[in-house]
């Protein structure tokens, strides 16, 4: 009797990494740092990455911050291609909304830089009060 076993093997599985984070300066570089060390721990490229977490946790620090709640940073790496970062905040009624910024200001560029360093981003409404800002940076052109 001959037996045949048939394996299916599936891509190789999403890598997540989640953390809460307190609405503040400090934890928006903390979501910077710690998103550069999990991509450099799996041997992916970070520097984009980090970059357009940096922004999407600085906007939920200043925009998103309701006194209490701490905003989550979620990163998901698939197959080694593309890595999708959250972050999702407590404040759907303040939807981001890329704007040139005056040439002079300090601030208001931060979607612009997610914009040229992203190759997909969105925003997702709920549940109520979260809204969650996703962006997608692929890991190989």
């Amino acid at each position: 009797m001959s037996r045949e076993i048939t394996r299916t093997e599936h891509s190789a599985p999403a890598r997540e990494f989640t953390v809460l984070l307190s609405p503040t300066r400090r934890g928006a570089r903390l979501a910077r740092l710690l998103a550069a060390a999990h991509l450099a721990d799996l041997g992916l490229p970070s520097d984009s990455a980090a970059h357009v977490v940096g922004e999407l946790a600085a906007n939920a620090a200043l925009h998103g911050r309701v006194p209490g709640r701490d905003f989550r940073l979620s990163l998901t790496v698939r197959d080694d291609k593309r890595v999708r970062v959250e972050v999702t905040d407590t404040r759907s009624d303040r939807l981001p909304l890329p704007a040139d910024a005056d040439s002079d200001a300090e601030t208001g560029r931060g979607l612009l830089i997610v914009s040229a360093l992203a190759d997909r981003w969105g925003v997702e409404r709920g549940p109520d009060p979260q809204k969650t800002v996703w962006a997608e940076v692929d890991l190989v052109p």
